[in-house]
């Protein structure tokens, strides 16, 4: 049997890794590369998403011939990734919205404020386990829909998609046809049901967040789709 190989994709808030497995989980080959952090305020910070993609295809690429390894060699890859990092995205163009708003932006703190202001602590903690803190994907999302001209519209009728930075590599290796997440990275959107484990009604309804923009949620075990690889590697 030819010897087969696993890709890890450790995206960072700072960078991107390719770590390259073999049969025996040896590590036989990493490659790294940085991408620009963007500071536009004082306690804002943004990504550029297609950035990222570029980046991460740099270092699978990268990883692929340093080893010597052709992607049809490829069995199975793996994300791991910067978790509460927002993005939005056109659900047709496969364009982002706008920039990534990154997990450590606290540029929804006053509306962070209102929800404690009106009283929704307890509701939050109760369905989602966490506090409520700009750190989370929920402010974020509706951040975007209310101050980039027209996405709410568009995301009303289905046409602009969320995810945290794992939806939108996922959504890109497999050419725009799978959109989902797993349990854990939904559990950090401030917006997931961890006893239900589906996506909270009441707190969509809350922040006017279209339940239709939300991926899919499995558990980590699931098989989440095939890329194309001579369409996605060279």
């Amino acid at each position: 049997m030819s010897q087969k190989y696993i890709l890890v994709i450790d995206q960072g808030t700072t960078g991107t890794r390719a770590v390259l497995l073999n049969r025996e989980g040896e590590i036989i080959g990493r490659f790294y590369r940085e991408f620009i952090q963007y500071f536009p305020q004082a306690g804002w910070a943004e990504h550029d998403p297609e950035e990222i993609w570029r980046v991460t295809l740099q270092v699978v690429e990268g990883v692929l011939s340093e080893a010597k390894v052709s992607a049809a060699d490829i069995t199975a890859i793996g994300i791991t990734n910067q978790r509460e990092t927002t993005i939005l995205w056109d659900k047709d163009s496969g364009k982002p919205v706008y920039r990534a708003i990154v997990w450590q932006c606290r540029r929804t703190a006053s509306l962070c404020d209102e929800l404690k202001i009106n009283g929704l602590q307890e509701t939050i903690k109760d369905k989602t386990g966490l506090i409520i803190d700009p750190y989370f994907s929920a402010t974020k999302i509706k951040w975007i829909l209310d101050n980039i001209p027209k996405v709410k519209e568009k995301a009303k009728k289905g046409e602009v998609l969320f995810g945290t930075v794992d939806s939108w590599l996922l959504w890109k290796l497999t050419g725009g046809k799978v959109h989902l997440t797993n349990y854990t990275n939904a559990s950090r959107t401030m917006l997931f049901n961890i006893y239900s484990l589906k996506w909270d009604e009441e707190l969509l309804d809350i922040l006017g967040i279209p339940k239709d923009m939300l991926p899919g949620v499995k558990p980590s075990q699931y098989i989440f789709g095939y890329t194309q690889k001579n369409e996605i590697f060279s």
